[in-house]
């Protein structure tokens, strides 16, 4: 297939969990024959944070303005068998409104911020998407699954929701026998509603135990944010750092944004790039947790400083190991991006039967 995305980027992975999740699945796609063109916009914050500017494994492209994008790239969204337009898109509601005018083909909204955008439609912010664009896009692919997206199909008319979670390369993120630097790592842009569970999880639980060794990675934090003596913080670490960092600690910690977790069904790629390392992962609890990673065996569930110590101080490294071990078995089984590329053009498949049902039908053969 020809597939054109626009995506909030794709060559910086500074402050935002979108290039990462676009690089795996636009790797996979392209090792599995599809050619892709990805378009971003040209923002200050990101050109000065490019990590990845020249992707190998697809076209990209840099627009400076909606005008730009139009006159630059419309034969590219007419003539491609799928557009793609993701979530925090600048400008995304007349981006999306101008792709479904313009696109023959397949016409796909990705949001990889599922229960904010539902959250801020509710509210009347529709910074980067519309009510009345979902029943024009073709497909709605969701980083969150279960209830929501019926939601979508039902309240908001979306002809066809299905989840696309977020996942990892397993060529990236692997277990490795490296020295233990922290008893607990937290990786995370700042946001005001995760503060107050990092603070209950995390930091309470390194001012209970002086001894212990705990580490913060992530951008955006106040200066105002008190850390206790035994946190360290990392303004920024690149995904090239991200495995180094998860073998460096004996437990990781996952915090989910509050929508996610009103919502549930809502992985983050934190949590699959941690299995994947084979790290044993102390989590706050959501509904669907469970259809991930299986509680007690393959995740560890904390409520508070008191549930967080007892995993650190009384676990023992073999436990510990197998826990680590079993999830990271279940990610390269349903979590690779080569499982989300297939996924995606398996939807793909299916919105092009609906079209024509005599599509797979052989010549005299009843459909």
């Amino acid at each position: 297939m020809n597939i054109v995305i626009l995506g909030l980027s794709i060559t910086s992975s500074w402050g935002n969990g979108h290039a990462t999740t676009f690089r795996g699945l636009v790797r996979e796609l392209n090792k599995q024959g599809h050619q892709v063109t990805f378009l971003e916009r040209d923002v200050p914050w990101y050109a000065g944070n490019r990590d990845l500017p020249n992707p190998e494994f697809c076209r990209t492209e840099l627009y400076s303005s909606l005008e730009e994008l139009k006159s630059g790239f419309a034969e590219e969204v007419r003539e491609a068998d799928m557009v793609i337009v993701g979530s925090y898109v600048p400008e995304g509601v007349p981006v999306g409104e101008w792709v479904i005018k313009t696109a023959r083909g397949i016409k796909a909204f990705y949001d990889i911020d599922t229960p904010v955008t539902l959250a801020k439609l509710d509210r009347g912010d529709y910074e980067y998407l519309h009510p009345n664009l979902i029943p024009k896009y073709d497909l709605y692919l969701s980083f969150t699954g279960g209830p929501t997206l019926d939601v979508l199909e039902q309240k908001y008319g979306s002809p066809m929701a299905r989840p696309l979670y977020c996942s990892i390369d397993p060529k990236l993120y692997y277990p490795e026998l490296l020295e233990s630097k922290w008893d607990m790592g937290y990786l995370g842009t700042y946001s005001d509603d995760r503060q107050p569970p990092l603070d209950k999880l995390m930091l309470e639980t390194a001012r209970q135990w002086p001894l212990g060794r705990f580490v913060v990675a992530g951008p955006q934090y106040p200066a105002s944010i008190k850390w206790p003596k035994n946190v360290e913080h990392i303004q920024h670490l690149p995904p090239s750092a991200h495995r180094n960092f998860y073998n460096s600690q004996r437990f990781t910690l996952n915090i989910t944004r509050a929508d996610m977790v009103k919502a549930g069904y809502s992985p983050s790629v934190r949590l699959f790039e941690a299995a994947a390392c084979a790290t044993p992962i102390i989590s706050d609890y959501w509904e669907g947790l469970d259809t991930i990673f299986k509680p007690d065996e393959e995740i560890l569930i904390s409520n508070d400083a008191k549930d967080t110590l007892r995993y650190l101080r009384e676990i023992c490294k073999s436990e510990r190991k197998l826990i680590g071990e079993r999830a990271r078995k279940k990610v390269l089984a349903h979590h690779t991006a080569a499982h989300r590329a297939k996924e995606l053009i398996s939807y793909a498949e299916e919105l092009m039967t609906l079209e024509n049902p005599f599509a797979n039908a052989e010549v005299g053969q009843e459909v």
